[in-house]
């Protein structure tokens, strides 16, 4: 009888499957926290808690300070015993670090006198990465929980890394909210901005907003007005396309706009802060009609709330309203279509807002629950405003992975020196790096690098200290070069692949001892790489991050080595200055034995003979005023990033994102001599793949050169008639050679010397730009012979 019927898939349909960041995933009552190296955190515990707290990298000591409910300390109630003073907890807050600020508010309000406190010590420097020690709280109480470190040796390799906590709640609330974040400072204002709802308030001139997003994947519409207007019954709101218009972007993708202005241009907000990164391109706050020409008619909608919420000073009411859309995420794709999925912004993201004027401002907790708007579930907005005279630093938020804790922009330890020579910063990599600088302009800068010397801040460049008996495994197999051959005292320039050949970085490795080595290059993933390999393959070594407690300058140009001769000094078991070769490098110290201690290698990233120096940040003051004054007879001058862009360009030196990305191997970006697939007699990652790929290659790293002073940029199509057969990856008008110049990667069959192409602008057809395939990938000193003088 059955058999009459359609076969079906039998059962009941399965839910779909989505991998989500970790916060989106944990186990109800359980929650994660983040301790960053030399930072610490204050947990509330209950009767019956657990808590697990995990060495991430291996080697970081940890300090526990248990107190109970009446501000003493009671190691007791972890069932362990205080072992020491919390030496490194006090010194951490002894400090001037305002990540710790809102601990030191925690304690305040808690009334916490750490004085005399003792604390539980935790690991050793030799603790195994992902080593851990749990604990369950036999009464009420709280925690606090630091990751305490000391200036690094940078012969030692003590850096100070995270520790991550795990708490296992042994009462499961019935809310399911997520714990609203620690104010950044004390609050003018708390504002609850309940789910499907908006609220108004006012905000001096000056004084900062910061808007919640408390559960995570909440959008919220934002629009202000200028008080003194509205006093006058003007009601000009923040108006999106004047401020696109002035801010010279269609829309800000991803991100958001630095200010924004009124229908006059009067500016009404300035961004300061932004954890998220990624908010909307839509311009207008929800609407009736979208609901009804939806089918959802009568739905509750962030323009009506608006109304409501503005009713009380005097606005008019509006069929919808222009807006900022936080956490709404939105884009344009190459059609121009707009299109919208999940938000981006996890649970305590925020965006912080600087008031130009007196403000009367509203937002709303955006009430879609009909598309993936808001995650299917609508949830709630909290809004602080903190008073003027507060300090912020503008930063924005960067993951390394879906599951790490957000890092924002910070200053470099050489900036306040380089800031006295410009306020042209930029975010680059996470950090404020200058563009350029006001008293020259980067075709000086340019020329000084070519002709004299100067002094750039290359700080951002991500640090690992690799340690162990198994570090030299480690390092060939992740590294394409030999390092079995690397000697103590030498770097070597690599790349590293992922297992399909594909590249996850540039940068170089230096030797510092048999068994210790520093990878230096651009991305923090490069770490979380290492350390992913090291325990797939169970090995005996640490992978410490070391960024924060290195930073470095290069110096750079002909005049360099006589520069650093003069304030260079180095001890008898170490080469002497000009004894340093081409990758080389050696612990040194100013002037003399007791200076201050650095690192100087024989590198750069120019094509110039150059050198980088590497110091703690707290030494960059006295390393930067050194080089500076034994500088001033070689003209030496500071270099920004656009004078960096091109003299790496004119040097054919590649760049992430630019010339290379996990699609490229190592021979599309021109440096498959990296690659030393018939010497190196040991397996290493993605080796197969990549002796696969340069057996069958498909395209080819060339320079160009380009007979137009029209410029040419990253990603502009390369033919040969109709057909596309390549693109630009960097390009750069040369000062020096007085042409443009650029690194493409071509397919393979018309990649030939002197072969003739174009480059097309617009659409790529209606413009193009004649140019010519070049002898060489570096348009300047191809054979090295500069650094290598």
């Amino acid at each position: 009888m059955l058999d009459d019927y359609p076969r079906v898939q039998p059962g009941p349909p399965k839910p779909s499957k989505i991998v989500q960041p970790y916060v989106f995933s944990l186990p109800r009552g359980t929650e994660r926290y983040v301790v960053e190296g030399q930072g610490a955190v204050l947990i509330p515990l209950e009767t019956g808690d657990q808590l697990t707290v995990i060495n991430d990298e291996g080697g970081q000591q940890c300090e526990i300070v248990v107190v109970d409910t009446s501000g003493r300390d009671d190691a007791g109630i972890l069932g362990a015993t205080a072992d020491g003073d919390a030496g490194g907890l006090k010194a951490l807050l002894s400090g001037d670090d305002q990540s710790l600020r809102g601990l030191r508010m925690g304690l305040d309000a808690r009334n916490i006198d750490l004085g005399t406190m003792q604390a539980v010590h935790l690991f050793e420097a030799t603790s195994p990465p992902k080593a851990e020690a749990s604990f369950t709280a036999s009464r009420d109480g709280t925690v606090i929980i630091a990751a305490p470190g000391a200036k690094m040796d940078f012969e030692r390799q003590n850096t100070a890394t995270p520790l991550t906590v795990i708490i296992k709640r042994a009462t499961i609330k019935m809310h399911t909210q997520f714990k609203l974040p620690d104010p950044l400072a004390d609050p003018i204002a708390d504002i609850r901005v309940h789910t499907q709802t908006a609220e108004s308030f006012f905000v001096k001139a000056g004084d900062y907003i910061q808007i919640i997003d408390v559960d995570g994947r909440q959008c919220s519409d934002f629009e202000c007005f200028s008080a003194r207007k509205l006093d006058k019954g003007i009601e000009h709101a923040l108006d999106v396309t004047t401020t696109r218009t002035l801010m010279g972007h269609a829309y800000p993708m991803p991100g958001l706009h630095a200010k924004y202005y009124d229908q006059e241009m009067l500016p009404l907000v300035e961004v300061v802060q932004d954890t998220c990164g990624r908010h909307d391109a839509f311009a207008m706050a929800c609407t009736e009609k979208y609901y009804n020409d939806t089918g959802y008619l009568g739905h509750v909608n962030c323009s009506t709330n608006f109304n409501h919420a503005l009713k009380d000073y005097g606005v008019a009411p509006r069929r919808g309203w222009m807006a900022i859309n936080f956490f709404f995420n939105t884009s344009l794709d190459d059609h121009g279509v707009m299109y919208a999925d999940e938000p981006w912004s996890r649970p305590g993201d925020y965006v912080l807002l600087r008031a130009l004027t007196d403000i009367v401002c509203v937002s709303s907790a955006c009430p879609d629950d009909t598309t993936a708007a808001n995650g299917w579930n609508p949830t709630d907005i909290h809004v602080r405003t903190y008073s003027g005279k507060e300090t912020f630093q503008r930063a924005i938020a960067t993951r390394v992975t879906p599951d790490s804790e957000p890092k924002m922009t910070k200053q470099t330890g050489f900036h306040e020196k380089f800031a006295e020579h410009t306020r042209n910063f930029v975010e680059y990599n996470g950090y404020w790096l200058a563009s350029c600088y006001t008293d020259a302009g980067p075709i000086e800068e340019y020329h000084a690098c070519r002709q004299k010397c100067v002094i750039l801040d290359l700080s951002p460049l991500r640090k690992f200290e690799i340690m162990g008996p198994d570090a030299e495994a480690l390092c060939q197999y992740a590294f394409t070069r030999n390092m079995k051959t690397l000697p103590v005292g030498g770097v070597v320039y690599t790349a590293m692949c992922f297992e399909h050949g594909g590249m996850v970085d540039d940068g170089t490795v230096y030797r510092l001892a048999k068994d210790n080595f520093r990878w230096i290059g651009g991305a923090d993933y490069g770490g979380v790489w290492l350390r992913e390999l090291a325990e797939k393959l169970e090995l005996k070594v640490q992978v410490r991050s070391s960024t924060d407690q290195m930073h470095n300058v290069a110096v750079q140009g002909p005049e360099s080595r006589d520069l650093l001769r003069k304030i260079v000094w180095t001890a008898p078991h170490n080469p002497e200055f000009d004894q340093l070769g081409w990758f080389r490098f050696t612990p040194a110290r100013l002037n003399n034995e007791s200076g201050t201690a650095f690192v100087l290698s024989r590198t750069g990233y120019t094509g110039e003979l150059g050198y980088e120096v590497m110091c703690h940040p707290k030494d960059c003051t006295e390393i930067f005023d050194a080089i500076w004054e034994a500088g001033q007879e070689h003209g030496i001058r500071p270099m920004g990033l656009d004078a960096l862009d091109m003299v790496r360009i004119e040097a054919g030196l590649i760049f992430a994102g630019y010339d290379f990305s996990d699609q490229t191997d190592p021979f599309e970006a021109g440096i498959g001599f990296t690659v030393p697939l018939k010497s190196k007699t040991d397996d290493f990652m993605g080796r197969d793949a990549l002796i696969r790929r340069k057996e069958n290659p498909m395209r080819k790293m060339v320079g160009i050169e380009i007979d137009s002073n029209v410029d040419v940029g990253h990603g502009d199509c390369i033919h040969i008639g109709r057909a596309q057969i390549g693109e630009v990856t960097s390009a750069v008008r040369s000062p020096l050679l007085g042409k443009n110049v650029a690194m493409a990667r071509i397919d393979v069959t018309h990649a030939a010397p002197g072969t003739a192409i174009e480059i097309g602008k617009l659409d790529g057809h209606q413009k193009r730009i004649p140019a010519v395939i070049a002898e060489n990938l570096a348009a300047f000193d191809p054979t090295k012979s500069r650094p290598r003088s």
